[in-house]
């Protein structure tokens, strides 16, 4: 009954390996502002999402300013300062502050389900770009308007699966990895050979960790395919695996301490056979 009850708790830890990353992830990672954006902040430089930024900008600048029979060429002006303004050290500010802007309504949409898409609002770059132009005294660049304009990166529709149950898993976010950890305890403690049974933790630990990996790159390939035509997919798949990332390196971590673990236990019984 010993050797049953090591082994059903062993199993136990295995499933809730993927459980306890996305608790703690749900609710210590995208639950907290800070995280958020720091998490979204290297975004500023990927090349998809400056594309998005670049052209939702322009679209929304292009006509607001009337310069009769040079509007042609305004337009393009304003093109090129976005695609420059893009790669300078106040793009990726003015990035942190829309996002910082943009968490409560993600947050929002994961805990209450009201909402359309994960947006990010460009009126911080706009502002930015316009500060820029006047500074270098670029003609017309004080009457560019300040738009309010909602880049949408995903839908709230392909996160279906991260929202389903965010608010249990806010909850289960300090206590599932508590639990987690107690069962291996009590999955060695009540075996009849315990190196075994720190083996075979070992092993489920493992075994949960590329669980967990799994359901990233499952999640992932689901949200990716559910997107309407109108957003752009590598710029979506570059916001999935910034949000992700702490789950990819906490699959690996886990792995890790699960192989070492398993490891040592199996070199201890192979030194005491030794005569």
């Amino acid at each position: 009954m010993r050797t049953i009850l090591s082994a059903v708790l062993i199993v136990l830890v295995a499933l809730l390996v993927p459980a306890s990353a996305v608790a703690y992830w749900a609710d210590h990672e995208l639950g907290d502002a800070g995280r958020y954006t720091a998490a979204m902040s290297p975004l500023a430089e990927d090349p998809a999402v400056q594309s998005v930024v670049v052209t939702q900008a322009g679209r929304a600048l292009a006509g607001q300013i009337d310069a009769g029979p040079f509007q042609g060429g305004v337009d393009t002006l304003l093109g090129e300062a976005l695609r420059s303004f893009a790669g300078t050290p106040a793009y990726r500010t003015a990035w942190d502050a829309a996002n910082r802007a943009a968490h409560a309504a993600f947050f929002k949409a994961l805990t209450t389900g009201r909402g359309d898409a994960v947006t990010i609002d460009l009126a911080p770059v706009i502002a930015q770009v316009k500060d820029e132009l006047v500074g270098n005294g670029v003609p017309l660049a004080d009457r560019i308007p300040v738009t309010h304009v909602s880049v949408k990166v995903m839908e709230y529709d392909g996160l279906g699966s991260l929202r389903k149950g965010f608010r249990m898993l806010q909850v289960a976010g300090v206590w599932l990895p508590v639990l987690t950890l107690v069962l291996a305890v009590a999955a060695v403690a009540v075996a009849v050979r315990r190196r075994r049974a720190v083996l075979a933790t070992g092993l489920g630990v493992a075994v949960g960790a590329v669980l967990l990996w799994i359901a990233v790159v499952v999640c992932r390939r689901l949200t990716l395919d559910d997107l309407p035509a109108d957003v752009d997919r590598p710029a979506a798949a570059a916001v999935y695996d910034a949000l992700t990332a702490f789950l990819r390196t906490t699959a690996w971590v886990v792995l890790v301490i699960g192989l070492v673990a398993a490891l040592a236990a199996w070199l201890t019984g192979r030194v005491r056979r030794t005569p």
